[in-house]
């Protein structure tokens, strides 16, 4: 008798209809779930908004230009400036771990004449900083002090906020009741109710620092009339998008 007509025992039998109905068995409980999930009613709204703060952080570069007839002098001539304008930055207050070089150059000064190949007259060097002044109050002063020392370069302020989850928590919490109060309206209209948050993604919620333009020749006029530069924050927004996902229901 060949392998073929031989019949399967008992057991073997046995196990293979308990497979057959375990497949089966989660073939439907899967049908079941997918059926389940394919009911569920949801909308999915977007609401964005704002909130208003006055900036606590002011943030400029400052700086000084020397002009020397050879490098060596115009290197040494630059760091002494350059010492006492950051001299006078920490009298006025600044620490500083918030002042931090961004650049230092060295460059030949030509002269150019008809006809002839341009000759170097001299070197001009650069330092430039950066200034973070986390009292906006001092500012006016800070920049006349600057200007005091030697500063022949000054750029900004621009004006952030320190503490931005703050200001934009306030944000969340209108944008996120903006959603809800759409997801109620649409849920009414279909004779349903919100039962749940089922997602919230968030965009957005940060704003690029207000830049005050003209600073350079507003301190400058200052520094001649002896008067503080005149130096107004006003307001920063940070804006927000929430898309938020609501299952409706009975």
């Amino acid at each position: 008798m060949t392998l073929e007509n031989q019949p399967l025992p008992f057991a073997a039998v046995f196990l293979l209809v308990l497979a057959m109905l375990g497949v089966n068995g989660c073939d439907r409980q899967g049908s079941e779930r997918s059926s389940k999930d394919s009911k569920l009613t949801l909308v999915a709204v977007s609401a964005h908004a704002e909130a208003r703060s006055q900036p606590d952080v002011a943030i400029l570069s400052t700086g000084v230009v020397s002009l020397a007839q050879d490098a060596n002098s115009a290197i040494r001539r630059n760091s002494e400036q350059m010492t006492r304008i950051m001299s006078a930055i920490q009298g006025a207050g600044v620490a500083v771990k918030d002042v931090q070089t961004t650049g230092v150059s060295l460059n030949p000064d030509y002269q150019y004449l008809a006809n002839r190949p341009p000759r170097i007259k001299g070197y001009y060097a650069s330092n430039t900083v950066n200034v973070t002044v986390r009292d906006i109050g001092s500012l006016g002063g800070l920049l006349d002090s600057m200007v005091a020392a030697g500063a022949n370069q000054i750029n900004g302020p621009t004006f952030d906020i320190d503490d931005k989850d703050a200001v934009l928590n306030e944000a969340r919490g209108q944008a996120l009741a903006k959603s809800r109060t759409r997801a109620d309206g649409y849920a009414k209209r279909l004779g349903l109710r919100v039962k749940r948050v089922v997602s919230i993604d968030e965009t957005g919620g940060r704003a690029a620092p207000r830049l005050v333009s003209g600073g350079s020749a507003a301190v400058e006029q200052a520094a001649a009339t002896n008067a503080s530069a005149p130096v107004a924050p006003g307001e920063n927004v940070l804006g927000l998008t929430l898309d938020v996902v609501y299952e409706l229901g009975k």
